[in-house]
């Protein structure tokens, strides 16, 4: 698995790995469940200034993504941006639970931040760590190991959680993430030319490439409308993960406790169905994958909502739980090969930064619709959750329009 170009071998392989586990654990841990639970359950919080501060930390991300990958392009390394955004995000996590609500809001602010903008080094990593012909296996590889990693989360939750308390998880968390990163830190070497030298015109080319690649995106048939789908679908799933310990803890009466094993209990069951879905895309194809999985998600949606709104039996809940890790799993492994069915080879890359940028902004646009339907329409939080279900809804309808027959042809040939 080694040449010259990649002498660091299995060790970075794996190094690389263990840092998807050790984001997993802060995603889990704070975002998706302790950070949120703390805020509305423990200080008088409300759904509101929680979905606020995500939104505010992916606008950030989303205004600042071109300038954080023009200056890592810009030396060659990724690494230094990489280890100081971690760093800042293990320190800030630290922070948490102190000062009050208000003071840990922003903080909190600034963690996700530094956690978010960190994925962009850190996924920028796989061409050092690996040959193009092995992105696949590697990335996958890093998927299953972050799985390793939400395993982990739940279980520090329901060992120590009670002893510690939530201020105590916080540290907990920020401590896990810095251990399990220095591998990469350490094992991943790189070559760059180390030139921090940085201009502002540097940053409006990114950005002007990046529109440029956006409006590019009608020439392949079919892309455009896939970016569109999976923006709601993508808003759904994005939104329920960070306000999933929130609703089953307020509107279905689950101790933390139980959260911790529902939680538990969807990671497993994502864990199989990541397993599953691959076989199942190989045989049926990306898109017929992926309408399987958003039916899945309907299910899920309807469930997790109509338990409160009819007085349903709380055990719905366990059989949603089981099922929303299949489709969660289900997801992530068919858009990515529906997108590269869609777009030739030669031009994935430019493309998947596109790709990024629609899951970024469904971050911002899900957790604001959530916002406006349970507190300021006052509809509360199950209906909320059935919004989620129309925006699947609407995902499918519009991706009915598509097809995922490879293009096999580049630009250039298309245009002829």
């Amino acid at each position: 698995m080694t040449n010259s170009n990649f002498p660091n071998g299995r060790k970075a392989i794996i190094s690389w790995a263990l840092y998807d586990l050790a984001n997993t654990i802060f995603f889990l841990n704070i975002v998706s469940i302790h950070f949120g639970l703390w805020v509305v359950n423990h200080m008088g919080g409300n759904d509101s200034i929680y979905g606020y501060a995500n939104v505010a930390s992916m606008l950030l991300v989303v205004v600042t993504a071109p300038m954080l990958g023009t200056m890592s392009d810009r030396s060659g390394r990724r690494i230094p941006f990489l280890v100081t955004t971690t760093c800042c995000c293990v320190f800030l996590t630290m922070l948490l639970g102190v000062g009050g609500l208000f003071l840990s809001l922003v903080i909190f602010v600034g963690a996700n931040y530094m956690f978010q903008s960190g994925l962009i080094f850190y996924d920028s990593l796989l061409p050092t760590v690996a040959p193009e012909k092995d992105w696949g296996k590697i990335g996958s590889f890093g998927v299953g190991v972050g799985y390793i990693g939400s395993l982990i989360g739940a279980t520090t939750g329901i060992l120590l959680l009670d002893s510690i308390g939530y201020t105590g998880m916080f540290k907990v968390t920020a401590l896990l993430f810095l251990v399990f990163s220095i591998p990469c830190f350490i094992f991943i070497k790189e070559h760059g030319s180390q030139n921090l030298e940085f201009r502002i015109r540097l940053i409006g080319g990114s950005i002007t490439q990046l529109i440029k690649t956006m409006a590019r995106t009608r020439e392949y048939p079919g892309l455009s409308r896939f970016l569109l789908g999976r923006l709601f679908y993508a808003d759904a799933v994005n939104t329920l993960i960070i306000f999933i310990g929130i609703y089953v803890t307020n509107e279905l009466g689950l101790t933390d406790a139980e959260l911790q094993l529902v939680l538990l209990l969807a990671i497993v069951s994502s864990i199989i169905g990541a397993f599953i879905w691959g076989f199942i895309v190989d045989s049926i194809g990306p898109k017929r994958t992926l309408n399987l999985v958003l039916y899945l998600w309907v299910i899920v949606l309807g469930g997790l909502a109509f338990v409160p709104l009819l007085g349903l039996d709380s055990a719905i809940l366990w059989v949603s739980a089981f099922l929303a890790g299949i489709a969660m799993s289900g997801t992530w492994c068919a858009d990515r090969p529906y997108l590269l069915r869609l777009v030739p080879p030669g031009h994935v890359g430019e493309f998947f930064g596109v790709y990024s940028i629609v899951g970024r902004f469904a971050s911002i646009i899900g957790p604001l619709v959530w916002v406006m339907v349970a507190d300021t329409l006052g509809l509360g939080r199950p209906i909320a959750v059935l919004t989620l279900t129309i925006s699947i809804m609407i995902s499918y309808v519009i991706l009915q329009g598509v097809d995922d027959k490879p293009r096999l042809l580049t630009l250039n040939a298309s245009k002829t």
